[in-house]
């Protein structure tokens, strides 16, 4: 995977596969692995929208589950890195605070509110323990560096794991920028250069919006908070939210769109 801008454009694309927050939900992830497998074509482009770890204690395995389809995929159709995009969302992003809490003005506080949004059991999946972190905060920046040494040093021996974190993107679009890949929102009154973290935090009201956002006619997200969900009436709305809550139900939401933003296919994980 190559490191570049924020940003990814799906340029000479077929269709845009998008498949929403999987939050480590592994034995979901298997059925839409094999529906992708199955169903990919020549000029196809794939996105994960972020969210793919968190909530449960399988997330490096489901980093190594995505990386695997990823490789397969890329090897079948000769694909070429830009053609496969994973989105940071608000769980990676949790995640790279935890990596750097050394720098951190209050790492106690931060600790106690990230593993409660699921973040510890991220944690657990590496082998280290959520009161490591807990009681190492409380020590000073010398060894709560040790701790997050070690941690990298585990992410960085995980084929694949170090690259991952290191090549999440913003958001995609297509080469017409008619159809926007996120993870949670935008705010609709600035540009995508200006969005800071609206990405994965979202913006007030945006599962209201119901017209383009400059030129782009659909947006796509991975997640949003609320119980409600409209995908049954996305097709008719410039939002398509390819999430189901409540988080326990551990379904994985996907579909399938042209570069114009038109909905070709939505489906879920068995």
């Amino acid at each position: 995977m190559t490191k570049n801008n924020k940003f990814q454009e799906f340029k000479k694309t077929h269709r845009i596969w998008a498949v929403g927050s999987l939050h480590s939900s592994i034995q979901s992830f298997q059925s839409i692995k094999k529906y992708i497998l199955s169903n990919f074509k020549e000029s196809d482009k794939l996105i994960f929208l972020g969210n793919i770890i968190g909530f449960r204690d399988q997330s490096k395995e489901i980093i190594s589950a995505v990386l695997s389809l990823r490789f397969a995929l890329m090897a079948k159709f000769n694909l070429d890195n830009e053609d496969i995009v994973f989105l940071r969302g608000a769980q990676e992003e949790m995640f790279s605070k935890l990596l750097q809490l050394q720098i951190a003005p209050n790492p106690s506080e931060i600790i106690e509110w990230i593993f409660s949004h699921g973040v510890d059991q991220t944690v657990i999946s590496y082998n280290f323990k959520p009161d490591q972190f807990r009681d190492i905060a409380l020590q000073g920046t010398i060894q709560i560096n040790k701790l997050t040494a070690k941690l990298n040093k585990q992410i960085y021996e995980t084929a694949g794991h170090k690259e991952f974190f290191s090549n999440l993107k913003h958001a995609a679009y297509s080469e017409t920028k008619e159809v926007l890949f996120v993870n949670r929102g935008v705010d609709l009154s600035r540009p995508l250069s200006a969005q800071n973290d609206c990405f994965w935090w979202g913006y007030q009201n945006f599962s209201l919006i119901n017209k383009p956002y400059n030129t782009f006619k659909r947006i796509v997200r991975g997640y949003q908070s609320n119980q409600h969900n409209d995908l049954e009436n996305s097709k008719n709305k410039t939002l398509c939210t390819l999430f189901k809550q409540p988080l326990e139900n551990k379904k994985i939401l996907a579909g399938i769109f042209s570069k114009n933003g038109e909905i070709i296919e939505l489906f879920e994980s068995n």
